[in-house]
This record gives C-alpha cells, sequence and structure tokens, in this order.
C-alpha cells in the first residue's frame, strides 16, 4: 500500500521537515502544521525551539490532563518546556528574530510563487487584525522552511505562478516541503528536488501551476 495513503499528509510533512533540524540550533515553528516537527525530531538531535511569544526551548505537545494553561506556543497551543529552556519577553524574542539569530523557521503557507515568495497571513474571506510575526519571520531567519498542504481541498494548487494574495515577505524562501513533494526555490525558477513515496514527478506537476524545474532522476523523500 503506498505510505500517503495510510500516513496524514500533515504527519508525513512534518516528518520530512524534521530531517532539515539539525542539532545545536535555534528553530522557530509557526503555528499548526509546522508546530508537528517537534514530535518528529530523529534520535540525538538536540534543538531549542523558539516561539515569538516568548519561549526558548520548546517542546512537543504534552499528553492529554498533562497540559499547563501558561505553557503554550504562540498560536496557544499547549506544550512542553526542555531542560534549560527560559522565558523571555517579546523585546528580546523579537530582538533574537530581527537579529538574525534564529538559524531557521517553519511556517506554514497559503501561496508560494515562481520567485519564491511567501503569502501565509491574509486569509481569503477573513479579517485579520494583522500579520502578526510572519513578516520578521521570513525576512530574519537563515533559513525558510514552508510546510503545507500541496493544493486546496485536493484542487488548487498553492504553489502558484505568482501569488494573488498579500505577500508576508519580498524574500525568497528557502524550501516548501509538501505531501507530495519537496520543491527548493531558486534564482532560474522551482526545482523539484524529491517526490513523496508513491508521487511521481507527473503527479507533482499535474498538482502545481508554477512551472516546475526538473533535473535528472527526481529521489523519493526520505521520513523521520
Amino acid at each position: 500500500m503506498n505510505p500517503t495513503e495510510i500516513m496524514n499528509p500533515k504527519e508525513l510533512i512534518a516528518r520530512r521537515v524534521a530531517l532539515e533540524v539539525k542539532s545545536g540550533t535555534l528553530v522557530n515553528l509557526g503555528i499548526g502544521l509546522p508546530s508537528m516537527v517537534a514530535n518528529y525530531l530523529p534520535e540525538g538531535v538536540d534543538v531549542f525551539f523558539q516561539a515569538e511569544n516568548g519561549m526558548i526551548g520548546l517542546g512537543a505537545r504534552p499528553p492529554e490532563g498533562m497540559e499547563e494553561e501558561d505553557l503554550t506556543d504562540a498560536g496557544a497551543g499547549f506544550v512542553t518546556a526542555v531542560p534549560g529552556a527560559a522565558s523571555i519577553d517579546s523585546a528580546m524574542s523579537f530582538g533574537l528574530i530581527r537579529g538574525g539569530h534564529l538559524d531557521m523557521t517553519v511556517l506554514g503557507g497559503l501561496q508560494i510563487d515562481e520567485r519564491g515568495f511567501l503569502a501565509n497571513w491574509k486569509v481569503p474571506g477573513k479579517m485579520v487584525p494583522g500579520m502578526g510575526g510572519a513578516m520578521d519571520l521570513v525576512a530574519g531567519s537563515n533559513r525558510v522552511i514552508i510546510a503545507m498542504i500541496h493544493t486546496v481541498k485536493g484542487k488548487t494548487s498553492k504553489i502558484v505562478p505568482e501569488c494573488n494574495l498579500p505577500l508576508t515577505a519580498t524574500r525568497r524562501v528557502s524550501l516548501i516541503v509538501t505531501e507530495m513533494a519537496v520543491i527548493e526555490p531558486t534564482e532560474a525558477g522551482l526545482v523539484l528536488r524529491e517526490t513523496a513515496p508513491g508521487v511521481t514527478v507527473d503527479d507533482v506537476i499535474a498538482a502545481t501551476a508554477a512551472k516546475l524545474i526538473v533535473e535528472g532522476d527526481v529521489p523519493e523523500m526520505k521520513l523521520t
């Protein structure tokens, strides 16, 4: 049976992104799907996860019934704290982000275009007070990885020639990971680097509105 048929697509994405997390780094996880990455780190990886609401040293989500109401990530989701974790104020938190001290951030996405520009804060038809820390994270992190479902409801591609939603920042993101593929935005365009288990190159091309660059044989993605 195709592994993608028995594994939750979000879990598959989180497991692939977890391979990008390196020991000794400071990493921000966005709300929603990106926060799942903490649950699938490879054995032996020692990393400090940061949340812009003022926490360094986030752990995985606690078991049901063990939640601490004052220990949450930026999306108000319950988390644990690893040994050595620290609580900091908002000024320090955004100083780390804007000062270029984050090794990596993992964010969700609504659209990515052929330039590698991200739109992820303005939800169509919904009122939002602003983009929050997303702009700072895209502009200030050393690596920006987008973890998102490839299409909207299995139909409309989120990877498009040009975003028609408001951009989060005018900086090319580092990597896009979906349940179908790993795609790297480059100066030349979007390069297809890996396909998910059971997914062909033609499947990815058919599900993607933007033009993809395919260079030789495309390997199958590995998962934690």
